[in-house]
């Protein structure tokens, strides 16, 4: 079987769950995948590396690779490697990104560029998806197209001794006398990946659906409006092309507690995590405003977290409490929720290089798994939908999972699952004889990510204390019922600070209600440009319109406290010195106890 490296380089999980559907479709066309993180580069060496390279890249913050890239970019950026060190290299792209950002895709676009200065070439060419308008609307077509691009990479470098072998394909397509072209390949390649797998075992099957015979049928049929749960002509009578069934690989066994504790550090990161707690919350909005802005403070002194200007730091949070019970109560494990989850690998899983997720701590607890694990909240893939359609038991309930996961269905999926944000809990409701099992969640939902916030404050100008300011977020789900939500960090935030929020009049107040201070859990995030420049003199053009201004209040305050405030500083020092008589050293003391004394206070707006 013909190998190519496959490596991935991902943020919140997207790029691996990409590389992870082309490594198990990799087999189906007759390839082999060695599929690792980016970070794990004690398992390849671009340098000796003679298989061809599959690259899945995202893109974070303001347009720089994935953390899990940082060593990656930094080893090929070395300005001493010649311009021909991987010449011998062949490499297909794709990059991840959202065009809201002025950076589109970056992370993809630097590591593509600098493999190109390296003398390594494509043999497939760069995609771009966009998640601003749906990563699968190019995501899907690159991959279709890769097999092709593998085969004719293949034979280019093979010769064609060994064609009659690896030219099989995997719809197992009628042999063939005479040799595929990479255009004939291409062809079937996107007809091959979209077809039914009932089994799991096999690689094609197409599900076939009686299309309504009678006119006064489809009359009546079209005069219903499509939605998340029901289709209409010519989808509703279309034999669909689906994904193969994808491979099940956890066993989840649930068990009772002993009583062990359970705390969010249990929750994995790469980064150190802090347990601060919140000293000041404000309202920076009037009651009638549309959008309801708060600014929290949170002490950060007795840590060692230290922040610049500039930069940003993530928010540990949790899921709905609310949400978190309705799952317990729709998968029947209410009565369960305190069981600790013992999760391993299944002994004739067809999954290749199947592993535990990293996300789910050993043995924690389900109510915990579904509270600060999982996003439970993500938009289901359409290999989510093809797995939940085969734990739905109602056919008509089923058929719609299959056609909102189906190459026909497509613009359905678009518009009411991706647009509408729909999420588990929607497609729980929405089908009620959906039952499935707790290990296919573990295997599909990704894991719950921390919220990143931009640094509010100089940490010169208040030492100690650390600002952020956010919009709460609220929106309609209308998925299946009428329902406001809030996100899920800024809601759980907004509800965790009501005993000590204080009201826009009061933004000034220092001393803010006398009541018990809550934590929460941060981590720190670096960036590599979004700082002040170190001259003090040059000039700076800020635009941050509504909560983007957070961080420029930070780059004001810095600014204030090393240089703008100079001039006051000075004035008010000569004017102690020449009232009181004294020098100027003594006069610079008598400021500072005042100020020290809060009767002298720098502040700026």
């Amino acid at each position: 079987m013909r190998r190519f490296l496959l490596l991935y380089a991902t943020q919140r999980g997207q790029a691996k769950a990409i590389a992870e559907e082309i490594s198990e479709k990799a087999v189906t066309y007759g390839f082999s995948a060695d599929l690792y993180c980016i970070s794990e580069s004690d398992k390849y060496d671009l340098k000796t590396e003679t298989a061809p390279l599959v690259m899945v890249v995202s893109t974070t913050g303001n347009g720089d690779p994935p953390d899990t890239a940082r060593k990656f970019v930094k080893a090929i950026q070395d300005k001493t490697l010649p311009p021909d060190f991987l010449a011998h290299l062949r490499y297909g792209l794709l990059g991840l990104g959202d065009s809201e950002y002025t950076y589109f895709c970056n992370g993809g676009k630097v590591i593509d560029k600098r493999l190109q200065e390296l003398g390594a070439q494509r043999f497939y060419n760069t995609g771009h998806a966009d998640d601003c308008v749906g990563l699968e609307l190019v995501v899907e077509p690159w991959i279709n197209g890769l097999w092709a691009a593998l085969e004719k990479h293949f034979l280019l470098n093979r010769g064609r001794e060994d064609t009659s072998e690896t030219l099989t394909m995997a719809s197992h397509a009628s042999q063939r006398t005479d040799p595929l072209t990479p255009e004939l390949l291409h062809v079937e390649s996107q007809v091959g990946l979209l077809r039914l797998d009932d089994s799991g075992g096999k690689a094609a099957e197409v599900l076939e659906q009686n299309a309504v015979k009678s006119s006064q049928s489809s009359t009546l049929i079209a005069d219903f409006e499509a939605s998340l749960t029901c289709s209409v002509p010519p989808l509703s009578q279309a034999s669909l092309n689906i994904p193969a069934l994808p491979p099940e690989y956890l066993e989840v066994h649930l068990e009772e507690a002993l009583g062990q504790e359970e705390s969010h550090a249990s929750v994995s990161s790469v980064d150190p995590v802090f347990h601060v707690p919140i000293s000041k919350a404000v309202q920076l909005t009037t009651n009638d405003a549309i959008k309801t802005t708060l600014l929290i403070e949170l002490d950060v002194s007795k840590t060692d977290f230290s922040y610049q200007p500039g930069d940003a730091f993530n928010v540990i949070c949790p899921n709905s409490d609310s949400e978190v019970q309705f799952l317990l109560q729709r998968l029947q494990l209410a009565d369960r929720r305190e069981h600790r989850v013992a999760v391993t690998i299944k002994a004739d899983t067809r999954k290749k290089g199947a592993a535990l997720p990293e996300h789910v701590p050993e043995r924690c607890s389900l109510h915990f798994l579904l509270t600060w694990c999982l996003e439970i909240r993500a938009v289901p893939k359409k290999a989510f939908l093809r797995a939940l359609a085969d734990h739905t038991g109602d056919g008509a309930e089923r058929r719609r999972l299959l056609e909102l996961c189906s190459r026909q269905g497509a613009a359905d999926y678009a518009r009411f699952v991706r647009d509408a944000g729909a999420c588990l809990s929607d497609l729980l409701r929405a089908f009620p004889s959906c039952q499935p099992p707790l290990g296919l969640l573990l295997e599909h939902l990704p894991k719950l990510q921390p919220r990143p916030y931009s640094c509010a404050s100089s940490s010169l100008f208040h030492p100690g204390k650390l600002h952020f300011i956010f919009n709460i977020v609220e929106f309609l789900s209308n998925t299946t019922e009428v329902v406001l939500r809030r996100g899920v960090c800024t809601g759980w935030l907004a509800t965790l600070v009501e005993s000590i929020l204080q009201p826009y009049t009061c933004a000034n107040n220092a001393d803010g209600k006398k009541a018990l201070a809550p934590k929460i859990s941060i981590s720190p995030r670096t960036t590599n440009s979004f700082h002040l420049p170190n001259d003090p003199s040059v000039p700076i053009i800020m635009v941050g319109p509504g909560a983007g201004v957070a961080p420029f209040i930070g780059f004001l305050q810095h600014r204030d406290a090393k240089n703008m405030a100079k001039d006051v500083h000075d004035a008010l020092v000569e004017i102690i010195s020449r009232e009181t008589g004294v020098e100027k050293l003594e006069a610079m003391k008598t400021l500072a106890t005042l100020k020290e004394e809060k009767r002298y206070l720098q502040d700026i707006w």
